[in-house]
């Protein structure tokens, strides 16, 4: 459960910074009109929204399992991670998108640019921070060998992707911001001001549209990363009482939380009770090897050259 430690401190630290910067983009959009501050104010909203959204998914998921949701409510995290998509697509990226388009279309001057800079660059100075939290609380869980782009594609824990993710767009939306009103400011051109805008809802949608992708796989099932699927392929190949590793799945049904099924083909001459205490063995060595793998369902069998149609690839480490 670390990381889900890391993901809720990277999320209430881009929650708090986040309300302080909406207030102040809002302060700075009726003193100013400027569509971009409006953009980036809808944006902190959303942002503020969607970080909630996250705690309310982490605190959902730690419910217990019941009879109709027998393997708990892992997943919640990924639904919750999911809405938060749409809702950055859809209450960010769109909103900005059509008021970039408006702007551009019936420019007015803005006011008081001045004031609009300094709350943006106080803004951009807040969103660094909690940017920099994410990636310190990111860092003690991410593989040193993984590209940060990788660490967010490969992920199973959805809190510091998404925290990553928006604190970057916020940031990158924030200096085009800064730099459509600075422009729109020294030319006189207002159309510039829009043109900041459309940049940023176009930027929120891609986020958005990244988002959802992979927290869709998320939600559908995804596999343990090859480095923990070969370590529970390890954990039952060395136990004495194992002939042969026929076939294994695995499949995230949370961040914390791995499904494994495996046939084993067990040395010749065991009694089922010997083997049920085997399988019991093997269950603890591989739990002891991959803790996340709580849920197990190993299969005696019999290893056979002519492999069944629903077994096409035997080989078990399976993405």
């Amino acid at each position: 459960m670390a990381g889900d430690g890391h993901g809720t401190r990277a999320v209430v630290a881009a929650l708090l910074a986040n309300m302080g910067i909406a207030v102040a983009k809002f302060v700075g959009f009726l003193l100013t009109s400027s569509a971009s501050m409006l953009a980036e104010s809808v944006h902190s909203v959303a942002d503020s929204g969607n970080q909630v959204l996250l705690l309310v998914g982490g605190k959902r998921s730690q419910r217990a399992a019941t009879a109709e949701h027998p393997f708990g409510y892992g997943r919640e995290r990924y639904f919750w991670a999911f809405v938060v998509a749409v809702i950055l697509f859809s209450l960010g990226g769109m909103f900005a998108t059509y008021e970039g388009i408006q702007k551009i279309r019936n420019p007015h001057e803005l006011e008081s640019v001045t004031v609009a800079i300094v709350i943006l660059v106080v803004a951009i100075v807040l969103e660094s921070l909690s940017l920099r939290t994410a990636v310190v609380e990111a860092v003690k869980v991410k593989d040193p060998q993984l590209g940060w782009w990788s660490f967010i594609r490969r992920s199973k824990q959805p809190e510091l992707p998404v925290v990553l993710l928006e604190d970057s767009g916020a940031l990158i939306g924030l200096v085009l911001a800064l730099s459509a009103v600075s422009v729109a400011h020294v030319t006189g051109d207002a159309v510039w001001d829009g043109v900041g805008t459309l940049c940023i809802g176009l930027l929120l949608v891609a986020i958005a549209v990244v988002l959802a992708v992979e927290m869709k796989g998320l939600l559908i099932g995804e596999a343990a990363s090859v480095a923990d699927q070969e370590k529970i392929a390890a954990a039952i190949e060395i136990e004495p009482s194992v002939a042969r590793l026929i076939h294994m799945r695995t499949e995230h049904i949370g961040p914390d939380e791995l499904l494994v099924g495996a046939k084993i083909e067990m040395i010749p001459g065991m009694t089922v009770a010997e083997a049920a205490e085997a399988i019991d063995h093997i269950e603890t060595s591989v739990r002891r090897a991959v803790p996340i793998a709580r849920i197990m369902y190993l299969e005696p069998d019999v290893f056979r050259t002519q492999v069944p149609s629903d077994e096409a690839e035997p080989a078990h480490l399976e993405t």
